[in-house]
């Protein structure tokens, strides 16, 4: 994070407009982004059901775990 505004604070140093255009257009593209994100737990949440069902049968064989 501190990263990205020592980057921004740079890009003001040297091109301003730039860098307010940047300032204005990261919300918008964050708020486009935001449904693929929303996608990409719903899918990762389907694959690790999926996984847990294969794997079931494995799990249950193999018994309880004995620490």
């Amino acid at each position: 994070m501190m990263v990205g505004f020592f980057l921004w604070c740079i890009l003001l140093f040297l091109c301003w407009p730039l860098a307010l255009v940047a300032l204005v257009l990261y919300p918008l593209v964050w708020l486009v982004l935001l449904p693929f994100r929303i996608v990409g737990i719903a899918v990762d949440g389907a694959l690790e059901l999926v996984r847990g069902i294969i794997m079931l049968p494995a799990r249950i064989l193999r018994g309880p775990r004995r620490a």
